[in-house]
């Protein structure tokens, strides 16, 4: 594997690469893809006036409905490596709409603090295993929140659960340029936290205490506009960049190769149900020495740093069908 300089760097190119994409499709984004964090969102249950940072906030949808729970007395922050994003954010959920709102350009795995903290409570919707190096990630959210503040977050499983994002991008990328270097093992991917005892190796190095982590199915349901969909998916995936550069007739390609793996999921006339299987992680921030403040390897940590409860429970075989 890469060493987290490299994947830094990486992760920041690709990033600055898609976010084309993510902003043409943030109001789809927001609409259809809200399942993919409401686990979280309702877990953590935020409360008016209370300070809450929002981790790989995109193009600021999550923090919009974080900014509502806590009313014009409370702040929520959002923060996202990408610079377009942020902008875009800051444009579609204005101060004089969304007092408390701001939006930070900035990649948290290099910040001592988030701007703005000390935070009641840390929310991150299908961000955390994007990660180039997730101990540096986390302790920087701990750090950013007050001793007992809570973390919520949701991330992918594995990918036998969640299986039209592969059908996306198989079905495209034959009719595409080359695409970027795809995650191998824990690199930063949508799946880099399928174990889930590795996410809880993060979360103790980080200084995370009372360590939880859930299986949760949800679904996708978008409607039945076939070349509208699949645009969608490509279009926020990893073959996103390349999708934009080809010409008119490789697009069309594309997103015909696209519509034709994601029929699976497809109900004539009713639409698209796309399954997700997903952990739901919550935790408790420590106070301020009870975590580790460099970046050590998440798969060797010292017995003196595993929390006092952790729990994750794997999904029985007949949960995903």
């Amino acid at each position: 594997m890469a060493d987290a300089a490299t994947l830094r760097s990486r992760n920041a190119a690709f990033w600055t690469g898609a976010a084309a994409g993510w902003i043409r499709h943030a109001d789809r984004q927001d609409e259809i893809g809200r399942p993919l964090g409401a686990p979280a969102m309702d877990r953590m249950a935020a409360r008016p006036a209370e300070r809450i940072l929002d981790v790989g906030c995109g193009c600021g949808g999550t923090t919009a409905e974080l900014a509502v729970a806590v009313g014009e007395s409370g702040a929520a922050v959002g923060i996202d490596i990408a610079e377009a994003m942020v902008t875009a954010a800051r444009q579609r959920f204005p101060t004089d709409r969304y007092p408390g709102i701001r939006f930070r350009a900035a990649d948290i795995e290099t910040l001592d603090v988030v701007p703005g903290a000390p935070f009641d409570a840390a929310y991150s919707r299908m961000a955390l295993m994007l990660l180039a190096d997730p101990v540096a990630g986390c302790t920087t959210i701990r750090r950013s929140l007050r001793p007992g503040g809570r973390l919520a977050a949701t991330v992918f499983r594995d990918g036998g659960v969640n299986p039209w994002m592969s059908a996306a991008m198989l079905g495209a990328a034959p009719h595409l340029g080359p695409l970027p270097p795809l995650p191998v093992g824990d690199e930063p991917g949508p799946f880099s936290f399928a174990d889930p005892a590795r996410l809880a190796r993060v979360l103790t190095v980080a200084g995370f205490t009372a360590v939880t982590i859930t299986s949760c199915d949800v679904a996708l349901d978008a409607p039945d506009d076939a070349d509208a969909v699949a645009e969608w998916l490509v279009e926020i995936g990893p073959a996103g960049a390349a999708y934009r550069a080809a010409p008119p007739a490789g697009q069309a390609s594309a997103r015909a190769g696209a519509v034709r793996l994601l029929d699976r999921f497809r109900e004539p006339g009713v639409g698209y149900r796309l399954p997700a299987g997903l952990w739901l992680v919550t935790a408790i921030a420590a106070g301020a020495d009870g975590g580790s403040r460099v970046s050590q390897s998440a798969d060797e940590p010292s017995a003196a740093a595993r929390p006092p409860v952790t729990h994750y429970r794997q999904p029985r075989q007949d949960e995903n069908r």
